[in-house]
């Protein structure tokens, strides 16, 4: 009901930086809440690097506090982060992820984008 699109991964030198894109498109009845964007490293579990309410309060995750700007579109549905100072602990395939409520029961529902590979060169 609810398709994220990523973009924006590739192979970056440490110290560099990066846009991640997401756009998320469905049915009107399903009514986007929050975005966010998570990561999983080989090996590690998935976890939140950063997210934006409807009223774009923001959150990150301590390892990219200060390197790390999320930035959500409401009226679009989009959501991208921004990432500097970019260190090869970043490495990671990179997700999108959707809250989102249908409209016509109350029912929440949780969406994730395919992936976008980031990798940080040394």
């Amino acid at each position: 009901q609810v398709r994220l699109v990523e973009s924006g991964g590739g192979t970056v030198q440490a110290g560099g930086s990066l846009r991640l894109f997401c756009a998320a498109s469905g049915r009107a009845s399903v009514i986007i809440n929050a975005m966010a964007w998570y990561r999983q490293a080989p090996g590690k579990q998935r976890e939140l690097v950063a997210s934006a309410s409807t009223s774009n309060i923001t959150q990150y995750a301590d390892s990219v506090k200060g390197r790390a700007t999320i930035s959500r579109d409401t009226a679009k549905n989009t959501v991208s982060l921004e990432m500097n100072s970019l260190k090869p602990e970043d490495t990671a395939v990179y997700y999108c992820n959707a809250d989102a409520t249908l409209s016509y029961s109350g029912n929440r529902r949780n969406y994730w984008g395919q992936g976008t590979q980031v990798f940080v060169s040394p």
